[in-house]
């Protein structure tokens, strides 16, 4: 018998909360990095066929969609664009085969797209903004759909 035993619904609502701060992190992180430099963001990309013009987006979905996933609120679209994205950054910049340490990042940024995926099956769990607004105010409610 387990000694040591967990509400599934706290066991289930942490876990999501922490799924959602650790994948939230990455991007935030990484949006602020891009702002910082700049410059060296676009001539990396361009390096490997991508319009420098597109950095903006990107720095704007990482930020927005990051802060959205953190706090829960239309986690699902947030994380299935999420998935997305992390599928066109393995492919468009991670599929060097012949270098390992490209196949690993490759690796990794799928493995990223899964736990999204996951997140979006899933939803924000209770412990996030976007449910605390949805009980306060009717007006804020979502269909489960966009929780």
């Amino acid at each position: 018998m387990n000694s040591f035993s967990m509400p599934r619904g706290v066991l289930t609502n942490g876990g999501l909360l922490a799924v959602r701060l650790l994948l939230a992190v990455i991007f935030l992180h990484e949006g602020w990095s891009i702002l910082g430099n700049y410059a060296g963001a676009v001539a990396y990309v361009e390096k490997f066929g991508v319009p420098g013009y597109l950095l903006p987006l990107v720095i704007a979905f990482q930020l927005g969609a990051g802060a959205l996933i953190a706090t829960g609120t239309l986690t699902r679209p947030a994380a299935l664009a999420f998935a997305a994205f992390c599928i066109a950054t393995a492919v468009l910049f991670h599929w060097q085969l012949a270098d390992r340490n490209q196949v690993l990042h490759l690796q990794k940024d799928l493995a990223i797209a899964g736990g999204f995926l996951v997140l979006a099956c899933c939803g924000p769990g209770n412990w996030s903004l976007g449910r605390y607004l949805a009980r306060i105010s009717p007006l804020s409610r979502l269909p489960a759909e966009l929780s």
